[in-house]
């Protein structure tokens, strides 16, 4: 019986396997990088142990300190949670070695699954369905277009799609650059991309007496930049014969490696409904928990239970309704999802707090949660269950060095639409302040017709980001109660009269506040604040208090909850949610950069440039010139204009921070009529 566990993991699957934990009476032991040592997971770890140093490859890639540190604490277990070692073959034997009990596949079957071709090859012979690779060196116009993928990788890192052959051999280096970077393998193979497919994959989970599970199919199609965003199960729309064939795949799939423990297949469906084998994941998923939620199972908890050598049912519970989640990140959708950081002042999702989850203790089956035993689809009448899996809470710091989710929603329902009904509602209403999110993203989403009625792909994102990140609307009447808010705050403190008595001779001048671009002027009178409102703005002053204010606007009395932090002010309403920032009333002239700058968009590390990139190179419009990489991602900051390089300040493996300046670029016409003029000096 295991009797202390470390997670050789952070942030939020850390949290997860904890709780379970807790709940069975197993002592938890947490490592943490420099940057992590006061991160949530850490703190509510039983024992903790230092890995020095915040980079990586330095901390959670160490298998070595991780192995000395669970020894150290007097650990008996390690669970690797997901990314990072999770798929480390090598680390799991060195686990094993020590004399640990490894919560995870055998390694010789991660060491099969490791590399997508050599995983390939073995479905190949198992039966599993495939799609025929593609030569690079032979490719044509008709294999186009083609998707480029990391053999070692995955989270999207890697992977480019490439429509034209003149950028073949470019995407290549680019990927084989990038997988390298990410996995310390740079070996890229090519395969036909299929355009509007969908990605759905198998839960499995097998123990060591020779049963294997494949719990229903998830759906994760909502993908931006081949990660996911919005993942449900089951995977809605399909036939049944698909789904058959999908589960039957996966079981083939698990024995063709002798594999124990949780771990999950996945396949590209083509529009015309034909499955083929992308992957298979020798982990526990991001996703996992619409699975449970489906199924009533705790996953984390089988998985110890199979790693203690227990045997599993030989069937699985029945499956009852539908449970969507939606990935919190802190990232701006609009600016190409670049990662935001600061101070995370408030996370609460519809009156939940993080990691306050739905109830799951053991029941008929090791891990199924109790009250959810196997039996018919539950009637309309049941109540939607809201869950929250995080690795954050309210004053806590989000950083540069890791990936920027704070949190998955997860709602359970009877239904498919009663769930996203209730995952929209619980999104809209969530208090989520600090740095800006794709919360607005997430809520319209789950509102858009191809989503509601099932007609998405992996396209989606493509298609209708810009539709999806128009600007909210309301954010003027979130400016004015933001500005009444902090009238009262004032008013309350004796910056401001309380009443305004006594006869005048000229009317109470209007005050100003302005957020953005809004600028919002207001008077105190006897009768409370008015409100100078804009041309074809009828908005009335109802009640104003420090952190509410209620309005009516055309008639219909809308309340506003606001809390501001310094200058950056949140108000949260039925209507939406905005973050505002209170723009002094005497601005400064800051420091103007130089034309053509190229700078930060976020801070981060320089990982490459472009191939002979140097001081004097001529450069186009629009081509990418140095990537950045900021929480697992890499981005690309490209030329502003065409021009010559005039200024080189990036150099890869530098850390620069948000507007750090990068690099110059002097516009064509100029450079020409400098060099021109040099040229005629005498």
């Amino acid at each position: 019986m295991i009797e202390s566990l470390l997670v050789a993991n952070r942030g939020e699957i850390a949290c997860r396997v904890f709780r379970t934990c807790r709940e069975r009476g197993i002592a938890t032991v947490a490592v943490h990088s420099d940057a992590d040592a006061g991160a949530l997971h850490v703190r509510e770890a039983d024992a903790a142990v230092r890995l020095p140093g915040a980079a990586p490859a330095d901390t959670y890639l160490r298998g070595d300190l991780i192995v000395k540190a669970a020894l150290a604490a007097g650990a008996d277990a390690v669970h690797p949670g997901y990314g990072f070692l999770s798929e480390n073959a090598e680390f799991a034997r060195a686990v094993l070695d020590a004399g640990l009990v490894w919560v995870g596949p055998p390694p010789d079957a991660i060491e099969a699954m490791a590399s997508k071709t050599r995983a390939k090859e073995l479905m190949a012979a198992a039966g599993v369905p495939l799609m025929a690779a593609v030569d690079p060196a032979a490719a044509t116009a008709a294999d186009l277009p083609l998707l480029l993928k990391a053999a070692a990788g995955g989270g999207g890192r890697g992977m480019r799609i490439v429509r034209e052959l003149s950028s073949l051999d470019e995407e290549l280096s680019a990927a084989s650059a990038e997988a390298g970077s990410a996995f310390g393998d740079g070996e890229v193979f090519a395969e036909p991309y299929v355009e509007r497919g969908r990605h759905v994959e198998v839960q499995i989970l097998a123990d060591a007496h020779g049963t294997v599970w494949a719990l229903g199919t998830r759906d994760c199609s909502l993908q931006r930049r081949h990660q996911k965003v919005i993942e449900e199960c089951p995977a809605p729309g399909l036939p049944d014969e698909l789904c058959a064939v999908l589960r039957e795949a996966a079981v083939a799939a698990a024995r063709a490696v002798d594999y124990r423990g949780a771990g999950t297949v996945e396949f590209l469906i083509s529009p015309e409904g034909r499955p083929y084998f992308l992957e298979m994941n020798t982990r526990l998923q991001v996703e996992h928990p619409v699975t449970e939620e489906v199924f009533g199972l705790d996953l984390v908890a089988l998985q110890l239970a199979v790693a203690e050598g227990a045997a599993l049912p030989a069937q699985p519970p029945a499956a009852q309704g539908h449970a969507v989640e939606a990935r919190l990140y802190a990232e701006d959708p609009t600016a190409g999802w670049a990662p935001q950081t600061g101070r995370l002042h408030a996370l609460e999702v519809a009156g939940q707090l993080p990691g306050q989850a739905a109830g799951q203790v053991p029941g008929q089956v090791p891990g199924q949660a109790a009250g959810r035993a196997p039996g018919p689809v539950p009637t309309a009448a049941s109540v939607p269950r809201l869950r929250v899996d995080t690795g954050y809470t309210h004053g806590d710091t989000i950083g540069t060095h890791y990936d920027a989710m704070l949190a998955k929603v997860i709602v359970w329902a009877p239904t498919r639409a009663e769930a996203l009904r209730g995952l929209r509602h619980a999104l809209r209403r969530a208090r989520v302040h600090g740095p800006g999110t794709n919360r607005d993203l997430l809520v319209r989403s789950l509102a858009h017709p191809d989503v509601t009625e099932a007609r998405f792909d992996t396209g989606f994102y493509e298609r209708h980001l810009d539709a999806l990140t128009t600007p909210v609307p309301g954010e003027r009447h979130a400016a004015v109660a933001a500005a009444l808010a902090d009238a009262a705050t004032r008013t309350a403190s004796g910056a401001l009269p309380a009443r305004l008595g006594g006869w005048r001779n000229v009317g109470t001048p209007a005050q100003r506040k302005t957020y953005g671009d809004h600028e919002v002027r207001y008077r105190a009178t006897r009768d409370g604040f008015v409100v100078e409102a804009d041309e074809g703005d009828d908005v009335q002053v109802v009640a104003a208090a420090p952190h509410r204010v209620s309005l009516d606007i055309g008639g219909v009395v809308r309340h506003f909850d606001v809390r501001a932090y310094g200058d950056e002010v949140h108000v949260d309403s039925a209507t939406g949610a905005y973050r505002l920032i209170a723009r002094p009333r005497f601005e400064e002239t800051g420091h103007r950069t130089p034309p053509g700058s190229l700078l930060a968009p976020m801070p981060g590390t320089v990982v490459r440039l472009a191939p002979g990139l140097a001081e004097g190179a001529r450069v186009t419009a629009g081509q990418p010139l140095i990537w950045l990489e900021a929480m697992k991602m890499e981005h690309r900051v490209t030329a502003p204009g065409s021009g010559t390089l005039t200024a080189l300040h990036a150099v890869p493996g530098r850390q620069v921070e948000v507007g750090a300046l990068l690099a110059v670029v002097t516009d064509t016409d100029v450079q020409d009529a400098q060099d021109a003029q040099e040229e005629s000096s005498p």
